[in-house]
């Protein structure tokens, strides 16, 4: 490529931009507070969202923000200072979050199924002064661990079902049989512990706070720590707006119709599940919460109720509702009204994508995605109009540069050829909370680092192939454990594998190809069938890639977005060597 112009440079994914989409965009140059109140102010009436039978009007959600907001000013809350929020998908979720933007603050994700030791951890780590849970979590797993979070001052608890739209006796009926948490909230010596009932009770006397929307932090989101302790990723006001519009854009809906709903089913303390309730608020649409997102059977309901336009989830959840039998319920208009089913954070076999439209009734619907916590989070996406390319994950988004370099030398690779994902952009972070050495490897020359190995095409599309950390070397040969999962997934016995290196014994420096597989329900691991699984691996993969140890489970561990959990069975097998 020395001489001339690289593919990279060249920005060659822009040719196949739809027509509406500029390679530069414009953006706000307001705080997300303000542009997030003023959605919220252009359609009073508008639902802004739907929860167990509550309708939700904009008016009535920014006012809760509102006085969310006031109270945080006035217990102490300093511009840059952190709010950390441990809630399902729930109203006070929304209102926690937007108000804490809204007040100069700094929102922290912070995922409700943690351990104690892991939520100290991010408290700690985040400096975080006020903290949002539920009853439960504040009576079984904080209570546990409150003596070791010296900067915490304040507690707000609240429980799943306070702004549920059911009746009172149903909601006392489904406590009453533990269908819906509940804890016990005791006071405790020099922390403010207070319902969130109370704190919406606060007079509403807001205070402006300046805003310097390049440098001040909206957002203190905590990776998944795939690897080490979690890290906290930076992102600024201007990150995530621009993030929001560059997504809008690209999706051609800058200001939603009226009646025009969203449901995710994200949880709103992992980023992609925040960031499409960003873009629906910034949009004025409408958001169906989904507080348990294995609950298909109440997915199903919720998209026969409420039309959605755009549904967006993880791969194994689209599949989930594919195979639940309430699906042939769902009426025609339903799956017409849809415009898409918006798909990321793990990899959707191309076969299984095919089997989702057809059980969905539409054709190229699936918009594959690609991003992270780091790039707030979306870095490329499939075309909103024109042709999507089944297994990839579409084009970079405008503004964005985007390389794939030789993991070993740094150097760019050519189209067609493996190599890392590296970026820069508007979106981008500038790095991780207190973690300089984390920083040095990651951000290098200005260029994010991802740890994905890609493949870009001639029309500027990538196709993930790995992370690098979950690439194999086997006798020399680098082996793609999603290449290999992919072509396995396509055997119809088989819902779900995993492939996970294991250390050659006799052969140091090199790997042993172990599969991790859950069989479709009905189906058991018979000798006949694992020989079959065994010859259809041996026909369509390379002698190399061939896994040559197999485990049969009936389930495998997911995250808390339904992700295949890989670094639980990795510590299983060192635990057991």
């Amino acid at each position: 490529m020395e001489g001339k112009k690289s593919p990279y440079d060249a920005k060659i994914w822009t040719k196949s931009y739809d027509e509406h989409v500029k390679p530069t965009l414009e953006y706000p140059k307001e705080s997300l507070g303000k542009i997030f109140d003023d959605a919220m102010k252009k359609y009073p009436e508008r639902i802004a969202c739907y929860f167990m039978k509550r309708d939700m009007p904009f008016k009535e959600l920014r006012e809760y923000t509102h006085r969310f907001a006031t109270f945080l000013q006035k217990n102490g809350l300093k511009k840059g200072d952190r709010v950390a929020i441990n809630l399902a998908n729930c109203p006070q979720y929304l209102a926690a979050h937007f108000g804490t933007i809204l007040a100069g603050g700094v929102a922290s994700g912070c995922s409700p199924l943690l351990s104690p030791t892991e939520i100290a951890y991010q408290i700690n780590d985040s400096e975080a002064k006020f903290f949002v849970t539920l009853d439960a979590v504040y009576e079984k797993v904080l209570m546990k661990v409150i003596e070791k979070l010296p900067n915490l001052k304040c507690v707000i608890t609240t429980n799943i079902s306070d702004y549920m739209g059911l009746s009172k006796p149903i909601v006392f009926l489904g406590k009453l049989l533990g269908k819906i948490p509940k804890g016990k909230v005791e006071p405790y010596s020099g922390k403010l512990i207070i319902d969130f009932k109370d704190v919406m009770e606060t007079s509403i006397d807001l205070q402006d706070v300046d805003i310097d929307v390049k440098n001040d932090l909206a957002l203190l989101q905590y990776t998944g720590g795939t690897t080490g302790l979690p890290k906290g990723t930076e992102l600024t006001h201007a990150n995530l707006i621009t993030n929001v519009v560059q997504v809008a854009t690209w999706l051609d809906r800058r200001e939603a119709k009226e009646g025009e709903n969203n449901l995710s089913a994200f949880p709103l303390f992992h980023l992609a599940g925040l960031a499409m309730s960003m873009i629906t608020i910034y949009t004025s649409g409408g958001q169906i919460l989904i507080a348990d997102p294995r609950d298909t059977d109440h997915i199903i309901e919720e998209m026969i109720e409420k039309n959605p336009k755009i549904m967006v989830n993880v791969p194994t959840l689209f599949l989930s509702i594919m195979n639940n039998p309430k699906l042939k319920d769902v009426p025609k208009s339903t799956f017409n009204n849809i415009d898409m089913y918006v798909s990321g954070a793990a990899p959707f076999p191309a076969e299984a994508i095919r089997d989702f439209e057809e059980s969905m009734l539409g054709t190229n619907k699936v918009l594959e995605v690609y991003g992270m916590t780091e790039t707030s989070p979306i870095l490329t996406m499939n075309p909103h109009y024109g042709k999507k390319k089944i297994g990839t994950v579409g084009l970079p988004v405008p503004d964005t540069e985007l390389r794939l370099v030789d993991i070993e030398t740094g150097k760019q690779v050519e189209l067609g050829q493996p190599g890392e994902i590296i970026c820069k952009g508007p979106q981008v972070t500038r790095g991780y909370f207190n973690k300089p050495e984390a920083n040095a490897k990651t951000i290098i020359d200005g260029w994010l680092h991802t740890g994905d190995v890609g493949v870009m095409d001639e029309d500027g599309f990538i196709t993930i192939v790995d992370r690098t950390k979950d690439m194999l070397i086997v006798s020399g040969y680098k082996v793609y454990s999603v290449h290999v999962e992919d072509v396995m997934t396509k055997h119809p016995d088989i819902e779900l594998v995993a492939i996970i290196g294991l250390k050659d014994p006799d052969r140091p420096g090199s790997e042993i190809v172990k599969a991790v597989v859950q069989l479709k329900e009905g189906i058991q691991p018979t000798e006949k069938v694992q020989e079959n699984l065994k010859k259809y691996a041996a026909e369509h993969l390379s002698k190399y890639e061939n896994p040559k140890q197999w485990e049969f489970r009936e389930s495998l561990p997911l995250t808390a977005v339904g992700k295949v959990l890989k670094r639980s069975l990795r510590e299983e097998e060192t635990k057991n060597d």
